[in-house]
């Protein structure tokens, strides 16, 4: 139960702004309020319109078949009519449940998977909810599965977007879930011809953050509020409890946060939503948290592949490993689903085959992952497991050059896999453990100090303890051990990496000998493990005080582009004509 908010909620978004801060949406009252609980707050509580209140819009209204009399949908709050909008000093009424409202709380826009799932948790919270979508036949899919679903009380679908728009209570509140770029554009053009000043917009899709910030910017000069947020978790995730990265005014976030809080995944300290930042911070932290995703999969990839191919382990004894896996420091929602997918025969061919081996090795991408590597570099923060992640895609796509590359290139003269004994099996399984776990630790790092670098540039105050606690559910990177990675940020929040938090130096310190003994085996092997061997590479590369490599580069550096260099034991930067006296002059 949240209790509405006591201050005022018709508060300007910035200086100059004419949009106003929209009431919250809270869930449905679970037992009566105190007078004291009740005022002076502004709240939306989730009702749902009549049968009769809508009948006036039959001709656009995709609706859903209603219970006869007497069922579900005689059963519902009394309503009254929405009040005019108030100015900006007059502060906005409550609707409570004495006095309901025949309009939606909240509309959806882009009925996609992602779209069509959220739509749906949303109404099973209690929300009312009016959805569109441009393509009639989604909105139609939607409205049936609500039906089918007991929640047609809850949703209604429309084919006309003025009079989607009309469907809402005010101030209203639009999420969209549609494909990053020009169609956000597209669908934000269309939208803003039916809103006024102090609706709101809410970007639910993975879009690329400087997009969100400039479509901010635009909407605020028209007095509308526009949020970015990061939605993570996929159909199932979307459906019953995503993880939420909301970024954009505060105060609009304050007004969205009850409603929020209800349908994301809520884990054992509470629900997986927190506000993020300013501008498109809930962007950039989705951006990365995905470019994380890019390297768990990839290590979990190189690990079931140096099992397979080195180890000879077959598909049912690597689902076993898995499981077991996922009984460790390793649980997680991808370790979950990967003992899943080893255990999924080939329904196809019904000759108990491992489905997987079927499986096109390609593997797609939607650009988040390019996102991070771009933004990394552009900030100057090493990610090599994310790096190696994404090109490791790249090289997959190449299936027909692969193809002639495998007649031409050779590779180690023992490629068969050994027969190993049990013992040695076993063995090479905890080494291998050791080895992901130590490079997943190593890309967790990389990505949150990437967040950290663009949070500092733009002024976000990010909390990185608060960002990796909504990622423990819902989300595709949900781990165990994010408990671990909140607990080494909560106790130091300047914390330069988590390679150096003492627990985690000490679970590195540990695993390395596996690790670098996984990576010579599978080197040894011709077996290609860039994101292990990338993270491993990264370790060592952060622990050493002196790099003679980088010596040796910006010498080179100075000798062909005089770019000059600085010494370890005096201050100053220095040229030496290296190719002439080998004199040294201070610049």
């Amino acid at each position: 139960m949240f209790a509405a908010p006591r201050t005022p909620l018709c508060r300007p978004v910035a200086s100059g702004s004419s949009a106003r801060i929209p009431p919250p949406l809270l869930p449905p009252a679970a037992a009566p309020r105190s007078p004291d609980a009740m005022a002076p707050a502004a709240a939306f509580l989730p009702v749902a319109p009549t049968a009769a209140t809508v009948g006036s819009r039959a001709s656009s209204l995709v609706s859903s078949a209603r219970p006869a009399a007497g069922g579900r949908a005689a059963v519902r709050r009394a309503r009254a009519v929405v009040p005019p909008r108030m100015t900006m000093e007059a502060p906005i009424p409550a609707v409570t449940a004495d006095t309901p409202t025949d309009k939606a709380s909240v509309g959806l826009v882009g009925l996609a998977v992602m779209g069509q799932n959220l739509a749906l948790n949303i109404a099973d919270h209690g929300f009312p909810i009016s959805v569109y979508n441009r393509s009639a036949s989604k909105t139609r899919d939607t409205v049936a599965r609500a039906e089918a679903e007991g929640l047609s009380d809850k949703l209604s679908g429309f084919e006309d977007m003025a009079e989607f728009v009309a469907s809402l209570a005010t101030p209203r509140r639009v999420i969209m879930l549609v494909k990053a770029g020009g169609p956000v554009d597209a669908t934000i053009s269309a939208l803003r011809q039916h809103l006024e000043p102090g609706d709101m917009i809410i970007d639910g899709g993975n879009e690329f953050y400087t997009n969100t910030e400039r479509r901010s910017k635009d909407l605020t000069d028209q007095g509308l509020l526009y949020m970015g947020m990061g939605v993570s978790g996929g159909e199932d995730g979307a459906r019953m409890g995503p993880s939420l990265m909301p970024g954009g005014p505060r105060p609009a976030y304050e007004a969205l946060e009850p409603m929020l809080r209800s349908i994301a995944a809520q884990v054992d300290d509470g629900p997986c939503v927190t506000y993020i930042g300013t501008g498109g911070a809930g962007n950039y932290v989705k951006m990365v948290h995905n470019g994380i995703e890019y390297g768990d999969m990839q290590l979990i990839g190189e690990a079931y592949d140096v099992l397979k191919t080195v180890g000879g382990l077959s598909a049912p004894e690597l689902a076993a490993v898995f499981d077991e896996w996922n009984r460790s420091n390793l649980q997680s929602f991808l370790i979950e689903i990967t003992a899943a997918i080893l255990r999924t025969t080939d329904d196809l061919v019904g000759d108990g085959s491992a489905l997987i081996e079927k499986v096109l090795d390609q593997t797609g991408a939607k650009g988040t992952g390019m996102w991070t590597v771009q933004e990394a570099a552009a900030r100057l923060v090493p990610i090599p497991t994310i790096a190696a992640a994404l090109e490791a895609r790249y090289l997959s796509a190449l299936k027909q050059d692969r193809a002639i590359a495998a007649k031409v290139l050779s590779g180690p003269s023992s490629a068969a896999a050994p027969s190993l004994s049990a013992e040695d099996k076993a063995a090479l399984v905890e080494s291998v453990r050791s080895a992901l776990y130590a490079s997943k630790i190593c890309s967790y790092a990389q990505g949150m100090n990437l967040i950290r670098a663009a949070g500092t540039e733009y002024g976000w105050g990010l909390d990185l303890g608060a960002i990796s606690r909504i990622w423990k559910g819902g989300c595709i990177i949900r781990a165990v051990f994010l408990d671990r990675i909140k607990a080494a940020y909560d106790i130091d929040a300047e914390l330069p990496s988590l390679l150096v938090d003492p627990s985690f130096a000490a679970e590195l310190a540990t695993a390395q000998s596996a690790w670098r003994s996984v990576v010579t085996t599978a080197v040894n092997a011709g077996v290609s493990v860039p994101a292990m061997s990338g993270s491993l590479a990264y370790y060592d590369t952060y622990r050493r005080t002196v790099l003679p490599s980088a010596q040796m580069v910006q010498s080179q550096r100075d000798f062909f582009g005089s770019h000059t260099y600085k010494r370890l034991d005096k201050d100053g930067v220095y040229h030496t004509r290296w190719s002439s006296d080998g004199v040294t002059e201070e610049q």
